[in-house]
Parts: structure tokens; sequence; C-alpha cells
């Protein structure tokens, strides 16, 4: 054959960072450029679980001492972060899991921590009651609506892996927190007979060196607010459905969990398994691909397209949209490390971060 046979690339893939120490997960760019990313602690060295990069460094953030906390309770210090996301207003808010290697939650880790980037210091500290931080609990993502309520309202996933799932809601000006479509259908990981992820071309399973291969049941974990914010999506990492919910019945405390439930979507079989959602403010929902090495994007009139599709794409994990017209996405092999490839680590450093040019910019809610 004179010509050679290759997938070839959609989208232009630009490098923002190369990660040689451990494998990131969450993203995000403030309004004037500067760029924050975490390493939850789940058996990698982690230097800081929280960092932003400066001039092609990784410098903890905001100092180094949030980042050594005292132990898996400690509210004045990061414990394991999964996510970090910056808010309409420009500032930064860190994801704590309070759950290093996944290991049951105590009250005082798992919160939700406010970093004003004006002055570096940390402003507020949310954290979680017992009886919305379950002890199976994992807070996986955040996303923020500045306008209701006196200071606004974030609504968070549960991903946990050995418990119930749900959507967590936080009132962002009292503090108060509560739990909505708790073990909803809708936000638990499908079972093998319904959903059978492949990743490399091989099924996505967890595979212990000591024992036979078991189904990735991770329930709700990507999160994305509608541009009007009246709707919040969602999906499990181990399902190729995906959902929507109205964020008025997540909001109203004095309503039942069944009038929550009356409201939400099935928006449809996305055709992948995702790890990560995002929205613009031309109305889209971005999704990561775990399977294709790809980011797709829904349009308006419901028609999906390929934002990216590249090699390097190892499991595309966490999009942030900055004002700059970026997309931002992390790519961390998260698929092989050792509990899914019997025992062994196969992932082959360096992680990556990357963006790719979009026409729209973040929904800003404020």
């Amino acid at each position: 054959m004179s010509e050679q046979l290759s997938d070839e690339p959609v989208g232009e893939l630009e490098l923002v960072h190369a990660f040689t120490g451990p494998m990131p997960t969450g993203v995000s760019v403030s309004h004037t450029g500067r760029i924050f990313v975490n390493f939850p602690r789940w058996g990698d060295e982690v230097p800081a679980t929280v960092v932003e990069l400066r001039d092609g460094a990784e410098v903890p953030f905001p100092d180094e001492a949030w980042n050594r906390p005292r132990g898996d309770d400690d509210q004045d210090a990061f414990v394991s972060v999964q996510s970090v996301v910056v808010d309409p207003a420009d500032r930064l808010w860190v994801l704590d899991t309070g759950s290093p290697m996944l290991q049951p939650t105590r009250p005082g880790g798992p919160k939700l921590v406010r970093v004003d980037l004006d002055t570096g210091t940390v402003g507020q500290v949310i954290a979680f009651p017992a009886d919305v931080a379950l002890p199976t609990t994992y807070l996986n993502d955040v996303r923020f609506d500045l306008r209701r309520g006196a200071a606004g309202i974030a609504y968070l996933t549960d991903s946990a892996v050995a418990g119930p799932n749900g959507i967590i809601v936080v009132d962002l000006a009292s503090g108060a927190s509560w739990r909505r479509l708790h073990d909803h259908p809708s936000t638990k990981a499908e079972p093998l007979s319904r959903f059978r992820p492949l990743v490399e071309g091989r099924p996505f399973l967890r595979r212990p060196a000591d024992g036979p291969p078991e189904p990735v049941l991770v329930g709700s974990d990507g999160i994305a607010i509608s541009a009007d914010g009246s709707r919040l999506y969602y999906c499990s990492l181990a399902s190729r459905q995906w959902y929507s919910v109205a964020t008025d019945a997540l909001a109203d405390v004095s309503i039942s969990e069944d009038e929550v439930a009356a409201t939400v979507v099935h928006e449809g079989d996305k055709g992948t398994g995702s790890d990560g959602l995002e929205s613009d403010d031309a109305g889209r929902v971005y999704l990561t691909s775990y399977e294709h090495n790809a980011v797709l994007r829904r349009l308006p009139d419901g028609g999906y397209e390929t934002v990216l599709h590249d090699p390097r794409l190892l499991w595309p994990d966490t999009l942030a949209v900055a004002v700059d017209g970026h997309l931002y996405v992390t790519a961390n092999q998260l698929h092989r490390q050792a509990g899914y490839q019997l025992g062994k680590d196969l992932r082959r450093k360096p992680y990556a971060l990357f963006r790719t040019r979009i026409d729209a910019g973040p929904v800003l809610l404020r």
C-alpha cells in the first residue's frame, strides 16, 4: 500500500502544561487567565492537592499550609481535592472530598472552600454535616448560580461508589446544605448488562490483582448548568445516559423529593461514557468521551458534534470554559491505574492539560 491508514484527529489541541508528578483531575481558569489544577490523593505522592500554574511551575495554592492536612477531618486544610471551579464572580472554590484513597469520610473533611483571588486568602469554608456528606460520599464537581438567594447557590455531585448517589445543594450565604435526588435512578451507575464501556479497545473494569473483575460503579459525576440557569445537567461515570433537573426544584427546600424527581428529564443516550460535563454561554453542553479520546458538544437543537478527537486525550477528565474563548481539558490516563489493570500501573507520564479555541465563553450567572 502506498498510503498509510490513520485515525485522523479532529480539532486543534494545544498543550498548556505537562504533569510529571501526580495525576490531575480538575482545572479552572480565572477571568484574568490564572490556571488552577488539583490532584486527588489516590495513591500518588501529592505534594500539594491544589496548585496554580505559574510560569510552568506547579505552586501550592493558596499556600503550603492549606495543602498540609493534619488528618482526614481537618476543616482548616485540604484533605484530597477532586475539583476546583472559578465562579461567576471570579473566586476560586475548592471541592475537598475529605476522602483520600476513597476512604469513608468524617465531618470536617468534606467541604467547599472559597479562595478570594484578589487577596489569595480563604474567605469561606462550608463543611458538610454527616447527613449531607455521608460516610460513603465522594464529592465530585460543582457549579454555581450567584443570582439565587443572598449570595448564590452551589450544586454538587455525589459520585459515591459504595453508597447512595445524588445532588447536594448549598446556600452560599448561610452555608446550609441538603441532598436532592438521593439514590434516584438517574444518579446511579448502570450495571454491566446495560453499560459495558471500552477504553483503548479494552473493557473498562475494576481489575484487582487478587480478585475477579468488577464493574465500575461510579454514579453522578459530571455536572453542568444551562446558560439560563434553569436546568442542571448531570451524568454517571458508568452510563451513556444523561439527565437534567429543574434548578428551581433543587433550590426549594419546601418541596418533596417526589416533586424534585418529577422535574427530571432524560436527555438521551450520548453514545459514550463521560467523566466531565461543561456548558457555554451559547447554550451548548460539552461532554468528555473517555471511550473515544474525544470531547463532544450538544447543540441547542439537540444535535451533536465532535469538538476534539485525538489519541493524546487519554481519559479526558475535567472541562473548563474560560472567558478568553478557550475550552480546557485534563487528560490523566485514569483507566491505566493499577486498580483497573490487574495491579499494574500502566500510566505513562506526563499527564496533560490541553485547550482548544471555541466561539463562546463560560456561563456566568451573577
